[in-house]
């Protein structure tokens, strides 16, 4: 109990503002007696650029079995018709050792490489911030059960200082009952 003694006059002294977003955000929460658990998709899909949101997609397609059995497809395609196709016609458009599919394949490498990068930070944000999130909400779980013990305990000491009274009313009933039996003289 001291302690929330000395919070309340720390915050009746210095007020909130010392306090970071977080902790005045919680404590308004606990105040108004509202929810603080939020969707963490919810809160990044507010925040998040167009860029951001394509940057997701495209490292969601290129991480695809899709994505992998198109490309599949196309370089089997490319092979082919450069290969058997073309070479019977007169040499083919990129022949055997595919030195311009070579430069392609290298050109997506390099462009998927940061479009990936840029997903896996932006999944890492939103491991910090699901994090935050769930901070709060322990937070507000801990004062809340703190609360609990608070008002079970006074419960309990007003049942144990009711009961206490009441056992005091009998033993001084008893008492009288004794002191009253006593001084009646005995008649044998």
């Amino acid at each position: 109990m001291d302690e929330v003694t000395q919070l309340a006059r720390q915050l009746l002294d210095s007020g909130v503002t010392r306090l970071s977003e977080r902790e005045q955000r919680v404590i308004l929460h606990i105040a108004k007696r509202s929810h603080i658990a939020r969707n963490v998709n919810s809160v990044l899909e507010e925040q998040q650029t167009l860029g951001e949101r394509l940057a997701d997609r495209v490292a969601q397609f290129g991480g695809s079995w899709t994505f992998i059995t198109i490309f599949t497809g196309m370089l089997i395609a490319w092979v082919v018709v450069n290969s058997l196709a073309l070479a019977r016609l007169g040499g083919g458009f990129d022949p055997y050792p595919y030195i311009f599919l070579n430069l392609i394949l290298s050109m997506v490498a390099a462009l998927q490489a940061p479009v990936i990068l840029m997903s896996q930070n932006r999944q890492a944000a939103r491991d910090r911030l699901a994090a935050s999130l769930d901070y709060e909400v322990n937070l507000k779980a801990e004062v809340e059960i703190m609360a609990l013990h608070d008002k079970l305990d006074r419960i309990r000491v007003e049942h144990l200082e009711g009961l206490l009274h009441d056992q005091t009313q009998r033993v001084e009933e008893l008492d009288k009952l004794v002191r009253a039996t006593l001084a009646k003289p005995l008649s044998s």
